[in-house]
């Protein structure tokens, strides 16, 4: 199967992936939709001619970035709904309102690093946000997917999937000193692992779901981490959150991914399988593509849901 490859690269915007794209009459959702990235992405997305709901946890921050979106724009089509991926039951109201077809949902919200902290179910807090919470909303919206004929799920993961798989033994670090970056690590390969599963799944449905790594960009997720001054990454590896919502936009609405899912992208290209961590930004670890590995983390997230009384397992609903 050979990479898919694009016109795009590094230092590509959104706005240029999206030049000449026309989603008027369909519609999208961004989590995390009220700062940084996900509101680039709401954006450009907005520019297309979509209706966007910004799925946010601070409602006041939503309406703002919708307004400024609106004004960018002149789309006035634009949606704050509240959404707070660590609660299941807030994840359940969203995913319940929903009515009508849905072409794009992107889950962007996320948590880096965080000190140690675990929801009340005691799901390590990373895994809950960045996986769990993501989980439980594009199967709780799978009707609603499945509904539009052709829609699509961006996951933005990270080159940080490379510091860990999925530990399934210990997954909320109950036994094992907590650390944040193998807990960052974790749940952003099991962002790759889900879409992966969900494209197989979801096939008959023309679903498709990718994941991406958007590259270094200094926005809010960074608080944990030192942010612009830590001096992490290289100072030319730094990009715009212009830039970094290019790939994010690049998967959710271009032609070149019709009917593609299951991987991964970097730099608006898909990027290649690897056996050791590449000390990069590039290279997508072989345990985070592997199909078992998917079926296994499935069942297991709807577990853990279940017994949270979240199951969000596709039920019919009615169309707006």
């Amino acid at each position: 199967m050979s990479l898919i490859t694009t016109p795009y690269g590094f230092s590509t915007t959104a706005a240029e992936v999206a030049r000449g794209v026309d989603l008027t009459g369909r519609r999208a959702v961004v989590t995390g939709a009220s700062s940084g990235l996900g509101a680039e992405t709401a954006r450009v997305l907005a520019g297309t001619g979509a209706a966007v709901t910004l799925a946010v946890r601070d409602m006041a921050a939503g309406e703002r970035v919708a307004k400024e979106i609106t004004a960018a724009t002149g789309n006035q089509d634009l949606h704050v709904a509240h959404l707070d991926l660590t609660d299941p039951a807030s994840v359940t109201a969203f995913a319940s309102a929903w009515q009508g077809p849905l072409h794009v949902l992107v889950n962007n919200a996320g948590v880096m690093a965080c000190p140690e902290r675990h929801t009340e179910q005691g799901w390590e807090w990373q895994f809950a946000t960045n996986h769990l919470g993501h989980f439980a909303l594009a199967t709780g919206l799978h009707d609603a997917l499945a509904a539009d004929g052709a829609a699509r799920i961006v996951v933005v993961s990270s080159t940080g999937h490379q510091q860990s798989p999925v530990v399934w033994d210990d997954i909320h670090f109950a036994f094992r000193p907590y650390d944040p970056w193998l807990a960052y690590g974790q749940s952003k390969t099991a962002d790759v692992l889900f879409v992966v599963e969900a494209t197989r799944r979801w096939a008959d449905d023309n679903i498709t779901a990718n994941a991406l790594m958007p590259g270094a960009i200094y926005t809010n997720l960074q608080r944990h981490t030192g942010g612009k001054g830590s001096g992490r990454v290289p100072a030319e590896l730094i990009k715009t959150v212009e830039q970094g919502a290019a790939t994010t936009v690049l998967l959710a609405t271009s032609p070149l991914l019709e009917g593609i899912g299951g991987r991964y992208f970097v730099d608006c290209n898909e990027t290649g399988t690897v056996d050791r961590r590449t000390g990069t930004l590039h290279g997508v670890a072989r345990y985070a593509l592997d199909p078992d590995n998917a079926q296994r983390l499935w069942g297991l997230s709807q577990d853990l849901l279940a017994q949270a009384g979240a199951d969000r397992r596709p039920r019919t609903r009615g169309a707006r």
